[in-house]
């Protein structure tokens, strides 16, 4: 990892914990509240260089959940209320700093797949995501946000539309970060997520904005890696 994507991550790290930690107790004891089970969920992941690791969030599906697969759909009925509003506002993901802090992951860069997914479903060009390490946001959450799973299947599987319909394209795109990274097209994006969080979530929950967003453009500062 270079050294100013490690120190970006560190410096932001330690001021999300002092701004939002009062937000992840709130979040933790609604939780608790709204449905029974522990409040954090280990993902296992397959992370840099193809290491698994445990990617950690605030628990938004009632437990046991996962067995149906990883993947969430539109009005997916495994998501429990409260966890439909943290992830919205993606309060769900906050837990990561600490992998973050671990080195496990970044701030900025490909989001982390379920290891079974990377090893039945990635091709050997789109392995080269595990090139980097996997990231907190990224141009695929910027492209889609608030969320992939508002795609609607058509009456497929929603795991395989994930696998043969989704997955292709944010593969491509986690790719095309990884040629244009830079410090610039990183803070970009840090800007674009903050942005959609803290304005157009809000928007969402009233009900006046579309919940598809579109691809900003970025391209002014990146370079090519």
């Amino acid at each position: 990892m270079p050294w100013w994507k490690r120190a970006t991550d560190l410096t932001l790290v330690a001021l999300a914990l002092v701004v939002l930690g009062p937000l992840m107790l709130v979040a933790a004891l609604l939780i608790k509240l709204s449905s029974r089970g522990p409040v954090f969920y280990v993902a296992p992941r397959m992370g840099f260089r193809g290491v698994p690791f445990g990617q950690l969030k605030f628990r938004t599906m009632h437990v046991g959940a996962d067995r149906q697969g990883a993947f969430t759909a539109k009005h997916d009925r495994r998501v429990f209320p409260v966890g439909r509003c943290l992830r919205l506002f993606k309060i769900d993901e906050l837990p990561q700093v600490l992998n973050i802090l671990r080195g496990e992951m970044s701030v900025v860069g490909p989001r982390p797949e379920e290891i079974a997914t990377v090893e039945k479903c990635y091709s050997v060009e789109q392995r080269k995501v595990l090139d980097a390490v996997p990231g907190l946001t990224g141009l695929v959450q910027v492209r889609y946000f608030p969320e992939l799973s508002i795609v609607d299947p058509g009456g497929m599987d929603p795991q395989e539309h994930y696998q043969k319909v989704i997955l292709p394209v944010r593969l491509e795109m986690d790719l095309e970060y990884i040629r244009r990274r830079s410090f610039w097209f990183d803070a970009g994006l840090i800007v674009w997520t903050v942005y959609l969080i803290v304005v157009k979530a809000p928007l969402i929950v009233l009900g006046m904005k579309p919940r598809q967003a579109e691809l900003p453009v970025l391209t002014g500062s990146a370079s090519r890696a």
